[in-house]
C-alpha cells in the first residue's frame, strides 16, 4: 500500500487528450490550422503517444520528427533536442511553420507554433 503505481493506461489517454488541447489552443491563437503546420516536434517520451496524436490532427509521417530510437526520452530536453536535431538535418527552411508540443510531470503539457 505505500509504494507508488502509475496508471500506464489512463496516462496514455490524458497525454495525447492534452497534448491535441493543447495543439488547438496555440492553433487558434495563432490564426492557423493544421494544414498549415510544415513540421511537428512532439515530446519524445514514447512512440504510442507520439503516433495517434499525429494522426488525430492529420499530418503525414514525413512531418513528425522521431528521435527516440536515437536518444530516448530525455525529459524536459526531447523537444529542443528533436528541434535541433531537425534543423541540422534540413527538414526544418526558413518560414516553415513549426509545431512543438509536450506533455510531462506533474501532467503538465504546452504547444506553440513558430515561424522558421
Amino acid at each position: 500500500q505505500h509504494y507508488m503505481k502509475m496508471r500506464g493506461n489512463g496516462l496514455f489517454k490524458r497525454a495525447v487528450n492534452a497534448m491535441i488541447q493543447a495543439i488547438d489552443i496555440s492553433l487558434e491563437k495563432g490564426g492557423l490550422t493544421y494544414n498549415e503546420i510544415d513540421f511537428f516536434i512532439p515530446h519524445q517520451a514514447n512512440i504510442r503517444i507520439i503516433n495517434p496524436v499525429a494522426k488525430r490532427i492529420g499530418l503525414d509521417k514525413n512531418k513528425v520528427c522521431i528521435n527516440l530510437d536515437q536518444c530516448g526520452n530525455m525529459s524536459a530536453a526531447s523537444v529542443a533536442v528533436a528541434l535541433d536535431q531537425a534543423v541540422r538535418e534540413g527538414k526544418i527552411k526558413k518560414g516553415d511553420k513549426v509545431l512543438l508540443t509536450c506533455f510531462g510531470g506533474g501532467l503538465t503539457w504546452a504547444s506553440l507554433v513558430i515561424e522558421w
